[in-house]
């Protein structure tokens, strides 16, 4: 069973926190407060995040200093970042926003029920590419304890299966995203997508040829594959 996701919440005040605890008590995750940027670069030293919610106006390190130091860090500069400001400067300000590597820009007061589906979304991505890892740390060690001539058994009809169902998963979490028309939120789908894509593709190379022969195996050493994991990587992934 996949853990709970940790979401990061960086705001100087308190009283913004627990607002935010409200607004996504709801998911059933485990959130994570920091009242200041320091704080929070100190959470992600050793801490994985879904996604961080920051706000822009803070004493000392300000968000899109935070935000810049975390896109610099290899660990931590995919996690996505949903900017929140009490203040609306215009354009300028907010691609400053986008600049700073946020995936989004919401000023307050903002509508709970659309900052909680976003950060739903984000968790579900992250659960996804939690399982795309699972996955992948399966097939090394299951194909590093099996000898190279008997790959084509029990070993990879059983990731092959495994693959299958991932893939439906992350197809309808797509569609779900494209209902949203979120650029945001469409960008990280995609991201899952051509790693599940990336997957399929690596696990497909490895069904053995015959001994001599190019081309698939015959149809008697073939693995049992389920149908639907024999379609090939979507190319626009």
């Amino acid at each position: 069973m996949t853990e709970k996701a940790k979401i990061l919440l960086v705001d100087d005040r308190q009283e913004n926190l627990l607002a935010l605890e409200a607004i996504l008590s709801a998911l059933d995750q485990t959130l994570v407060r920091a009242h200041s940027g320091e704080e929070a670069l100190k959470a992600l030293l050793t801490d994985e995040f879904a996604v961080i919610l920051l706000d822009v106006q803070m004493p000392g390190m300000d968000g899109f200093e935070t935000a810049a130091h975390i896109k610099r860090r290899e660990k931590t500069r995919d996690i996505p970042i949903i900017f929140l400001t009490a203040i609306n400067h215009g354009p300028h300000h907010t691609f400053r926003g986008y600049a700073a590597g946020a995936v989004d820009y919401i000023s307050k007061p903002f509508d709970p029920w659309v900052l909680r589906a976003k950060v739903a979304v984000f968790v579900d991505l992250y659960k996804k590419n939690c399982q795309l890892r699972e996955q992948a740390a399966l097939l090394r060690g299951r194909l590093d304890a099996v000898p190279g001539e008997n790959r084509s058994g029990d070993v990879l009809a059983e990731l092959f299966t495994r693959l299958t169902a991932l893939e439906e998963s992350a197809d309808g979490m797509a569609k779900q995203v494209e209902l949203s028309a979120d650029p945001s939120l469409t960008a990280s789908a995609n991201q899952v997508l051509s790693r599940v894509a990336r997957l399929r593709a690596a696990l497909d190379a490895l069904v053995p040829a015959p001994a001599g022969h190019g081309g698939p195996p015959p149809a008697d050493q073939r693995p049992t594959i389920p149908p639907a994991a024999r379609r090939p990587p979507d190319a626009n992934a």
